[in-house]
């Protein structure tokens, strides 16, 4: 787990017991809300998975709606640790850099669970607005602005010229987010499947030509 857990828990326990018990919440919640659906699933169907009370629900998250975007804000910190996942040798080398968090971000996107629980935060958010702006700012737009910030260091350094480095992010990762539409409504690309790295590289090589990209390749 990340450590921006205090962004989605309300009170940080104070005992390694107590994050424990406030971690499985997130984890068993997930496994519920995917195998039932989120309105089958009371907060007394996650305490018989869990133990603890309700009480300490209300504590770390507010209610089940609290819990659910916590669970939101929490696979989004795991996004975002596998999209840098074997990048730490690259930060001097922006191509290689940006090859790896694609590929990661390929490989998140059609985890079969991972598409589960975007069907499933899909239809919540169709129904609750608050949890449709909370995405939004704090998944969409978290991860975008991490890869922002990589991107304005890379232009303080001179290594490239990015002018919009909010627009950037968005167009590199918006590269492969299309797979995940596909995967979304269940159709699958199998001659791009084939060729993904290849794809990968085009993107990444283009991407860097226009913003001038120092190094050559």
């Amino acid at each position: 787990m990340s450590d921006s857990k205090d962004k989605y828990i309300h009170e940080l326990p104070h005992t390694k017991r107590g994050m424990e018990r406030c971690i499985a919440f997130l984890d068993i919640a997930t496994d519920l809300f995917l195998k039932k659906g989120y309105d089958a699933v009371s907060l007394n169907d996650i305490i018989q998975c869990t133990g603890g009370s309700k009480a300490s629900i209300y504590k770390f998250f507010g209610n089940k709606e609290g819990l659910f975007k916590a669970i939101c804000d929490y696979r989004r910190d795991m996004c975002l640790q596998e999209l840098y996942l074997n990048t730490e040798h690259y930060e001097s080398d922006l191509r290689s850099f940006f090859l790896t968090v694609l590929k990661n971000f390929y490989d998140y996107i059609i985890d079969a669970k991972n598409i589960q629980f975007k069907r499933l935060i899909l239809e919540r958010a169709t129904h609750d607005i608050d949890l449709a702006n909370h995405l939004n700012q704090n998944v969409l737009h978290y991860l975008i602005d991490n890869i922002k910030k990589h991107l304005m260091k890379a232009t303080e350094q001179g290594i490239i010229v990015c002018p919009n480095p909010t627009h950037s992010a968005t167009i590199l990762l918006g590269t492969v987010w299309h797979v995940e539409w596909q995967m979304l409504v269940g159709v699958s690309d199998i001659a791009f499947t084939h060729n993904t790295q290849e794809y990968i590289n085009y993107c990444v090589d283009h991407f860097l030509k226009a913003h001038e990209y120092k190094q050559s390749f």
